[in-house]
């Protein structure tokens, strides 16, 4: 019985990202199914999730000439069923008929998928028979056809096609040490990379040395970067706008700044408070819209990590393409316009600020950036290879950075542009 609740956890879970439109950590959190197994079942519930999820282009359009009816008209949790099933047998190392069986019985299990337990065994039966169709699919199907369009236009089909085979990898864990990386690497077995991140293959956050005294904090090397790009003093003022959920933050903090971090999010905030309690860092937190809070005095230096689509990010939360609308991502610009117009104002002539965007949408980074240069109050300022070690070929023609998944190595994709304040 434990293989069909194992099934039926990974189901409930994509029924909760795919059509209720939470986020797989949420979903994680939050469902009774999958927090009632333990250990093994409750890895191996998330891994078949995970995979759905990597895989679901490839899922849905493999799985469409084995059904009746189309995707869209199945109940939709035998339509979650249905796509934990085939990346099982596709995409695992399950055998198929456990796959098939257990999954039927999952439906059993499930009051609203019971009656529809005769055509999950069909279409998962015709699925076992079958041959992945990852080899006969461009990378590109893995995505909605409006992203796949989006970002083939964008980088042209090489370069989009590689995004999309990143989001395939199970992402290592990055951290950033608070003092030295090479002890940190040392203590948690992890891989000094030449940024100064340290690169761990897998393990529990909590369980690393160093993480109770506050030695480090996880974040994704390419999002080192922004803070590194305003190189902080000791003693210097910079705003963190949009700080939440603070990696960069405490990046600043550890240099020695005096940081204000500002956020609209109190509970996002709240986990920033528990990262700077752990790791003894210090910055001023204040709850408040950045595009309506005005500083007692203005500041050499900010950080501007504006709300992005974060179809960078699609290693760490593949759902992002899919629970996203092309509605949804063509909203930001207009938030992230004002939000560098607002921080602009709180620069003092001829200080720095850092614009980024963890996704590589050009009307989300580039055409921001263009268009505030444009009108005459930023310029840019430049960034130089020597100062962006281990992504020197994430440097753009123009200066700034754009972390792109290359040949050895895989990140987040960051867009990255510093400017300065005309006088």
């Amino acid at each position: 019985m434990s293989g069909a609740r194992i099934r039926l956890a990974a189901g409930r879970l994509l029924n909760l990202v795919l059509d209720k439109r939470r986020t797989l950590d949420d979903a994680l959190a939050t469902d009774d199914a999958y927090n009632t197994l333990d250990g093994s079942d409750r890895a191996f519930a998330r891994a078949i999730a995970s995979s759905s999820l990597r895989h679901l282009g490839w899922i849905d359009r493999g799985v469409a000439p084995f059904l009746s009816r189309p995707m869209s008209a199945t109940g939709a949790e035998i339509r979650a069923l249905i796509r934990a099933g085939a990346a099982q047998i596709w995409f695992m190392d399950v055998p198929h008929h456990a796959a098939v069986s257990e999954s039927v019985e999952a439906a059993r299990l499930w009051s609203p998928a019971r009656s529809g337990g005769g055509f999950l065994n069909a279409a998962l039966r015709r699925v076992s028979e079958s041959e992945s169709p990852a080899a006969a699919m461009s990378p590109l199907a893995l995505w909605p056809d409006w992203l796949a369009g989006r970002l083939g236009s964008a980088y042209g089909r090489e370069a989009a096609e590689a995004l999309a085979l990143a989001q395939l990898e199970e992402p290592s864990l990055n951290l950033s040490p608070k003092g030295d990386g090479a002890r940190v690497a040392e203590a948690t077995g992890g891989t000094l990379l030449p940024d100064g991140a340290i690169d761990i293959v897998s393990g529990a956050v909590e369980t690393l040395p160093g993480y109770s005294a506050g030695d480090w904090w996880v974040q994704d090397a390419a999002a080192r970067i922004p803070a590194r790009l305003l190189a902080p003093q000791a003693g210097e003022r910079i705003l963190d706008l949009c700080a939440a959920p603070g990696g960069k933050t405490l990046q600043l903090a550890a240099a020695g700044a005096e940081v204000t971090a500002l956020d609209r999010s109190r509970p996002r905030l709240e986990r920033l408070k528990e990262n700077l309690a752990r790791t003894g860092l210090h910055a001023e937190v204040i709850v408040a819209d950045g595009e309506a809070w005005t500083p007692p005095a203005p500041f050499p230096k900010i950080l501007l990590d504006a709300p992005c689509s974060a179809l960078g990010t699609l290693r760490r939360h593949p759902e992002g393409a899919w629970i996203k609308t092309e509605e949804d991502v063509t909203r930001f610009p207009a938030v992230q316009a004002r939000l560098l117009e607002a921080a602009t104002g709180m620069l003092t002539p001829g200080g720095t600020l850092v614009y980024c965007v963890c996704t590589p949408v050009p009307a989300e980074g580039v055409e921001i950036v263009e268009a505030a240069i444009a009108r005459g109050t930023l310029a840019r300022a430049p960034v130089s290879a020597a100062e962006i070690p281990g992504f020197e070929a994430a440097l753009t023609p123009a200066g700034d950075v754009l972390t792109l998944p290359r040949a050895g190595r895989s990140q987040d994709a960051f867009y990255i542009a510093r400017l300065t304040r005309q006088a």
